[in-house]
């Protein structure tokens, strides 16, 4: 089971967050250090928290990041061209040194449809259009295309990514038939959100092998779970510290609106809810409780869990602590290592605290 670690790109409403960029690369190069596998980050715009846009931002970690991949959790495709998408990728393949994840969202809230001027009703063929249309382009091959949204005449690519046919593509798509079967389509890989219950997750999993048996597509298709994470030898302390950080994030995004409440995200409908949902779904507890959670995704067939630390105003000293528990007490567990954990040490720079 390998591991990547959510960076924090959106922040409270009073960060400024050219005040944080030191704090990003601490927390990059630790997860470095502690043997992670990527670094992501998410994408929305006009929201209420002041967000760094992912790629760019990625492009400015990358002098930390060493040989981890560097992935968007998620773009919004269907918001963008697929040209600019495809050719924004390749200059990031080749600055990271070929080790970009794209991972492709839809979107749901309808001020940042609205505000494009792309109609809400149509993301699901934009999004399945684009990602033909950038699949073709990273081939380096002449594209020709006549679709319902976009057209090419024998154009090709400028810059070929680093990685011969282009980035993996991981597609995020909604704990539902409709959605494990797109991902099956369409991606190399399917990041499945954090709030998926492991039994709910059985159940999606098995559709989305059945799409790819229905297709004969033998090609090796990456299992990928969020999961919001705190670690405490203190489980209560640990519970409560993930409930109040991430509840205050849960609030923000409720202020927008979201596909299908009662359901996939009914974590946005209550408090009570909100706590139900973090204890079947989230690791708020102790280094074996992790362990434990963790176990059971890796029997579902999880081979690649998407960590974030921090929410809100959660401070970077208590992001580091976790990060160092995980590292010593649950990374072990589920790598190849044959030696204890190495103590490498985890700095708490005061300029990076909120």
């Amino acid at each position: 089971m390998r591991f990547g670690l959510a960076i924090m790109n959106d922040f409270p409403p009073e960060v400024v967050p050219a005040e944080r960029i030191g704090g990003l690369r601490e927390q990059v190069a630790a997860a470095r250090e502690a043997g992670f596998s990527s670094i992501w980050m998410l994408q929305h715009y006009l929201g209420t928290m002041p967000t760094l846009q992912p790629l760019p931002t990625l492009a400015a970690l990358t002098a930390e990041t060493g040989e981890m991949d560097i992935g968007t959790n998620m773009l919004i495709l269907p918001l963008h061209h697929p040209v600019e998408v495809a050719e924004h990728f390749a200059t990031l393949d080749h600055l990271s040194g070929g080790r970009v994840i794209a991972g492709f969202g839809m979107g749901y809230r309808e001020n940042e449809f609205r505000s494009f001027g792309v109609p809400l009703d149509e993301r699901k063929t934009r999004y399945e259009e684009s990602v033909e249309i950038i699949r073709a382009l990273w081939s380096g091959k002449p594209v020709s295309h006549r679709g319902a949204h976009f057209a090419l005449d024998e154009e090709r690519i400028s810059l070929p990514p680093v990685q011969p046919g282009g980035p993996r593509i991981w597609v995020g798509a909604g704990a539902h038939r409709t959605g494990a079967r797109r991902a099956a389509r369409l991606g190399d890989g399917w990041i499945v959100a954090p709030h998926v219950s492991p039994d709910r997750l059985t159940t999606v999993l098995g559709w989305h092998r059945e799409e790819t048996e229905r297709l004969g597509d033998e090609r090796r298709h990456e299992y990928v779970i969020r999961r919001e994470l705190v670690l405490d030898h203190d489980g209560d302390r640990a519970r409560e510290i993930g409930l109040r950080a991430r509840g205050a994030l849960t609030r923000a995004y409720a202020a927008f609106n979201a596909p299908d409440r009662t359901a996939s995200y009914r974590h946005l409908t209550s408090a009570e809810a909100a706590k139900e949902v973090a204890d079947e779904s989230y690791i708020f507890g102790t280094p074996e409780l992790a362990v434990d959670r963790l176990r059971v995704l890796e029997r579902l067939g999880v081979g690649y869990v998407i960590l974030r630390m921090q929410w809100y105003d959660l401070p970077q000293e208590q992001v580091l602590a976790t990060m160092r528990l995980f590292r010593d007490e649950v990374m072990p567990y589920f790598t190849d290592r044959t030696g204890p954990p190495s103590a490498t040490t985890f700095t708490d720079s005061a300029a990076c605290q909120p």
